[in-house]
């Protein structure tokens, strides 16, 4: 009987937690870039660059001349809001996707093993609806918190190291690919280098060109 309504109540936790989750990330920006993503109309062999400001901040078409490549970020998003999107994505049945989210969800301090299973989701999701998409999670970069701008996501390297060697066994769990491309960003203290950022959590152009040249060869 104790068990039962330990499982009641972790059950109602988790939904109600869910609810107000889905409540914040969905925004005026995350609207207006979802509904445009939408309207788009699809074309044969796309690549998807999905995740969150991270992304979205990136002109992929001019870092992949050439390529049929989708900018597929919202900033601000979350491995939920990425979830609740993934309608769209896996209609255009893209030749492939790769996928950069979660620095939001710590930054919120939302539980590591909810990050996991909206992961799960995410790629559950594609392997069911377009089977021929090849997949790439890729770790989440670091941050350096000799910058202020963004406090919430500061202090959370040991949590961002803890998520992506679990993403890592998650990409190898369901036979997807895993880029690790984390230790690339980081200076000789272990954080994210000022070479490539202004803000210590988004790239400047020389972290994208880092991050293009890192992931070309599976592009």
């Amino acid at each position: 009987m104790v068990k039962v309504i330990v499982l009641f109540f972790s059950t109602l936790f988790i939904g109600l937690f869910a609810q107000e989750t889905k409540q914040n990330f969905h925004n005026y920006f995350y609207d207006q870039r979802r509904s445009f993503f939408e309207a788009m109309p699809i074309e044969k062999n796309e690549i998807i660059m999905l995740g969150n400001s991270i992304t979205n901040c990136a002109n992929w078409e001019e870092l992949f001349p050439n390529k049929r490549i989708k900018n597929r970020g919202i900033s601000g998003d979350i491995t939920l809001g990425v979830l609740d999107r993934m309608d769209e994505i896996v209609k255009r049945k893209p030749k492939k996707i790769f996928i950069l989210i979660g620095i939001n969800d710590i930054s919120l301090k939302i539980d590591k093993s909810i990050i996991l299973t909206n992961y799960q989701g995410i790629i559950t999701k594609i392997k069911t609806e377009s089977p021929k998409t090849t997949v790439y999670i890729q770790s989440i970069l670091p941050t350096n918190d000799a910058f202020d701008t963004f406090k919430n996501h500061q202090g959370k390297m040991h949590i961002i190291k803890e998520v992506n060697l679990e993403l890592e066994k998650l990409a190898k769990a369901n036979e997807v690919v895993f880029l690790n491309i984390f230790p690339a960003f980081l200076d000789e203290q272990g954080k994210m280098s000022k070479q490539y950022t202004n803000d210590g959590l988004h790239l400047l152009g020389s972290g994208y060109l880092l991050w293009a040249s890192l992931i070309k060869k599976y592009i």
